[in-house]
């Protein structure tokens, strides 16, 4: 007898600390960055100085670092799970985390440096709500980043119109020989990044914050920067920017929307997602989007918690019944029965061209893949309907055939497959978009209409 009143008494703490542990807002935090500035070492050390990974873990990576003669990567194994990362070094799959503050709970999402893994990064970025942008401090490595052909300029571009809407510029590496903590190198990448980051369309007053760290070291992360190593810095450590951070406005009396990013099979079909709009919980029934199939929710998991009900901004898993897993893609959307989301092959949008491919004009007949949520389908520019005027943001009145790079322009873009997407107006998450050609993101659009509906 006493023993089931001790478990009864267990779930009732489990229970009330779950919801203590709900209470707490919750932010998606995606690290991006150039290939080596040392995104994964730094997620692994948030994860350290959080509690969530163990000294005795810890010195198991270390040693594994150290047969592989990779000493300084031991923190990064932490996020980068897989063999082919630990053995290249470099992250290729979008590594996922949880930690938590005093204030907020946080999913942190690992997405990939290497310019062969950008679409990875596109689907981190696309479920985040804040971005740390890692630079190293390095000589020549910032350099090697920033310039022409480097991904910390694309990955900007990528996050801004991605949604990511603020950014903790981290400049790390700070302890490292070349720069020793050095305000003079800190100040030269502050004063480079600012006019770039104002150009992607940041307000960088408003939603930038800039701070020297060592991912390695773990230094300003947790705790603020002790002042007999860094005399200079005055502000705030990591954790407390992340903390002060304003959670996006998100609404859960809206149609739900969930795209997938992921399914497999556990005692039914499970999905990943997160939920850019509306609530959900246990017993709902919905709809799978575009191949319009009926299901019922089983369970919701928010972390390896199992809950009730889940509103926006959550990462999921769901189980689901009614549906096979092999008849969910990645970039199908879950969604409510009353006002299931649009599922299209064609849209009209406007386009902000960056940089085209040399030698390449943006026409009717212009091929790319277009990357929108989880979504990746090739698509072709139908017709260029209007040119717009950058400095008035007015269209232009003469008919335009072709465009050039550093334009904007309206076009209707046609797909092969149906895809799930929303008009920008109505659901901003679901209605951006870029378009790559050739591994190089070449434009990024907003969805203003749509040409036929399923």
């Amino acid at each position: 007898m006493e023993a089931s009143v001790h478990g009864v008494n267990e779930t009732f703490v489990h229970d009330a600390n779950e919801e203590a542990k709900n209470k707490k807002r919750h932010l998606n935090v995606v690290s991006i960055g150039h290939v080596d500035a040392g995104k994964s070492t730094i997620g692994g050390q948030i994860l350290f100085l959080s509690g969530q990974v163990d000294d005795r873990t810890i010195q198991k990576y270390e040693k594994e670092a150290k047969d592989k003669a990779r000493d300084s990567w031991y923190m990064a194994y932490i996020m980068d799970t897989n063999e082919e990362e630990r053995s290249k070094g470099i992250t290729v799959e979008v590594g996922r985390a949880h930690f938590e503050t005093e204030k907020t709970r946080f999913t942190i999402l690992d997405a990939p440096g290497h310019k062969s893994y950008v679409p990875n990064m596109i689907s981190g970025a696309s479920q985040a709500d804040i971005g740390i942008l890692v630079i190293s401090a390095r000589k020549g490595e910032f350099e090697t980043g920033y310039e022409k052909g480097g991904q910390t300029r694309e990955h900007v571009l990528l996050a801004k119109t991605l949604g990511v809407s603020k950014l903790i510029v981290v400049v790390n590496k700070m302890d490292e020989p070349t720069v020793n903590w050095s305000k003079e190198r800190y100040d030269e990448i502050e004063s480079k990044m600012i006019p770039f980051l104002k150009s992607s369309g940041y307000n960088v007053k408003k939603d930038v914050h800039f701070l020297p760290i060592s991912g390695l070291a773990g230094s300003n992360l947790k705790t603020r920067m002790d002042k007999s190593v860094c005399p200079w810095w005055n502000g705030p450590c990591l954790f407390e920017v992340l903390d002060a951070v304003e959670v996006p406005t998100r609404d859960p009396s809206g149609p739900f929307r969930m795209p997938i990013i992921d399914k497999f099979k556990d005692m039914g079909t499970v999905v990943m997602g997160k939920v850019e709009s509306g609530s959900i919980q246990e017993g709902d029934s919905l709809i799978v989007m575009p191949n319009k199939v009926n299901v019922k929710v089983v369970a919701v998991y928010v972390d390896e918690n199992k809950v009730k009900c889940a509103e926006p901004g959550e990462n999921l898993r769901v189980r689901l019944s009614g549906i096979e897993e092999e008849d969910i893609l990645s970039g199908f959307v879950l969604s409510s029965i009353s006002k299931p989301i649009p599922a299209v092959n064609e849209f009209v949008a406007q386009l902000q061209i960056l940089e085209l491919l040399d030698n390449a004009i943006f026409t009717a007949g212009y091929k790319a893949v277009l990357h929108v949520h989880s979504v990746v389908e090739e698509c072709e520019i139908v017709e260029l309907l209007q040119q717009i005027d950058r400095k008035t943001g007015k269209p232009m009145k003469k008919k335009v055939l072709f465009v050039k790079s550093n334009t904007i322009v309206v076009c209707r873009i046609q797909v092969n497959n149906l895809i799930c997407v929303e008009k920008f107006s109505d659901l901003a998450q679901l209605g951006r978009f870029n378009l790559r050609t050739e591994g190089k993101t070449v434009a990024v659009g907003r969805i203003t209409d749509f040409g036929n509906s399923a």
